[in-house]
């Protein structure tokens, strides 16, 4: 599942890689706590309020008292049994702030955890939106399927990603207990097993060696970009781009939009696009439309600073614009689709996005001296202000054109949102056909 983190992690994990000479494994994690241990979590914490108070943005800390958490943390860390107890303690000091971009970046695990299926709120309910082959999931678990709870715990569009932050990042679990609602109304629970491939030991990072570890970090890095690559179809008068997130170069972007202006109208799907680099947000602005554009208001501890996107002209494409987005449209995604609303430059179609517009910088941290334990802080270092004053944050965009996948449609393999688009866009697209064009990747298995 692609997530702000996930997005972050590229990054961050060559911080934490570079440096690091063990993982921490599934085991350890689960065994009792070592004293060294229960230290270097106690490090961690320190490092998470030190981040907060030397860089996020509200030094009011929205009337939190951070050093009094603090203290009611770190003695929840004595109580820790287990590693990822203790993970969990760090991670709940920084989500009391409840800022979608400030979080704890816990240590690199020595696994993939593969649950091998995917959640995604549409509307107010949560359904399965995609089953990896060759994994527990796939026996158990179809498209479509509504998610009444996981493990527990109701899901809905306020917790689900403290699930997945849970799930994915604090502590891997070996099965999720699912309660499902198929599209006939069915209901029944599931028992998923998680599947686990260990990571390989990262021993040298030097071109100089003559071990292969450099260039299987890089292969990896290069598996997740294609991931991440926009794709592209050209069909009559219209083109279709699918940008799953804003990571581009300029020109990358130059080459995509000038294929578009061959074409009177393009649809965006930013639908699953979880944002990305503020550069590549910017050129993107400037290059649809024929004026600069006040993107927002960027607020911090030095005050506020107004950005502008500066317009690339006649180069510009200045067809019908229509952008897709979700609930997984997140950060820039979002800022660009409530540009083209203020801006009434093109129609925005799908799903209430994310509401995750924030301003966030990467602290990297380390524990320990002869064996190093290498982590992170993402830590909010500006709130975001639309042209119209107002923050996105918690809120979201709302559609012009709001469309919602039925769990019948999700089990046909439907994209009536994208078949819509094209539409309004002149182009006849069947919904069977538009679910057909940009097929789900999923990320590559770990070495």
């Amino acid at each position: 599942m692609m997530t702000l983190r996930n997005l972050m992690q590229p990054a961050a994990a060559l911080t934490i890689l570079l440096g690091s000479r063990i993982l921490v494994s599934a085991q350890a994690q689960q065994q009792q706590i070592t004293p060294i241990q229960l230290h270097q979590a106690e490090d961690m914490l320190g490092d998470m309020r030190d981040a907060l108070k030397k860089n996020y943005y509200d030094t009011t800390y929205h009337g939190l008292d951070i050093e009094a958490r603090y203290q009611t943390y770190r003695e929840r860390l004595e109580k820790s049994k287990t590693l990822a107890d203790a993970f969990r303690t760090v991670a709940a000091y920084l989500s009391g702030l409840s800022d979608s971009h400030t979080f704890f970046l816990p240590p690199r695990v020595s696994y993939q955890a593969v649950y091998g299926y995917r959640m995604q709120i549409i509307g107010d309910a949560c359904y399965i939106t995609g089953v990896r082959p060759e994994t527990d999931a796939s026996a158990k678990l179809h498209l479509g399927d509504q998610v009444l709870s996981l493990d527990g715990f109701s899901v809905n569009r306020n917790d689900l990603w403290q699930l997945e932050y849970y799930l994915e990042d604090l502590g891997p679990k070996p099965a999720s207990e699912l309660t499902i609602r198929n599209p006939l109304g069915e209901a029944r629970k599931e028992q998923v097993l998680t599947k686990y491939i260990e990571r390989k030991q990262l021993k040298d990072l030097t071109i100089a060696s003559s071990d292969t570890d450099i260039y299987n970090l890089i292969f990896e890095r290069e598996r997740m970009r294609h991931s991440l690559r926009s794709r592209h179809v050209e069909q009559g008068d219209v083109m279709i781009w699918k940008m799953p997130a804003f990571i581009l170069t300029d020109g990358e972007v130059d080459h995509l939009v000038n294929l578009a202006r061959q074409h009177k109208a393009l649809v965006l799907d930013l639908r699953d696009n979880p944002g990305g680099y503020v550069t590549t947000l910017n050129h993107m602005i400037g290059s649809l439309f024929d004026h600069d554009v006040k993107v927002n208001i960027r607020v911090s501890r030095k005050g506020e600073k107004t950005e502008v996107a500066k317009s690339r002209g006649k180069s510009a494409f200045a067809g019908d614009l229509f952008v897709l987005v979700d609930s997984r449209s997140a950060s820039a995604a979002e800022m660009f689709a409530r540009v083209v609303q203020l801006e009434h430059r093109g129609t925005i179609l799908g799903d209430r996005t994310s509401g995750s517009v924030m301003e966030a910088n990467h602290f990297p941290f380390s524990s320990g001296m002869d064996i190093k334990v290498f982590y992170g802080a993402s830590v909010t270092v500006a709130d975001v202000l639309m042209a119209d004053g107002k923050s996105l944050e918690k809120v979201g965009v709302t559609p012009d054109v709001i469309l919602l996948p039925t769990g019948s449609q999700l089990a046909e393999g439907q994209d009536p949102v994208l078949s819509r688009a094209a539409e309004l866009a002149g182009l006849k697209l069947d919904p069977v056909a538009a679910g057909k064009l940009f097929p789900y990747e999923w990320a590559p298995l770990a070495n």
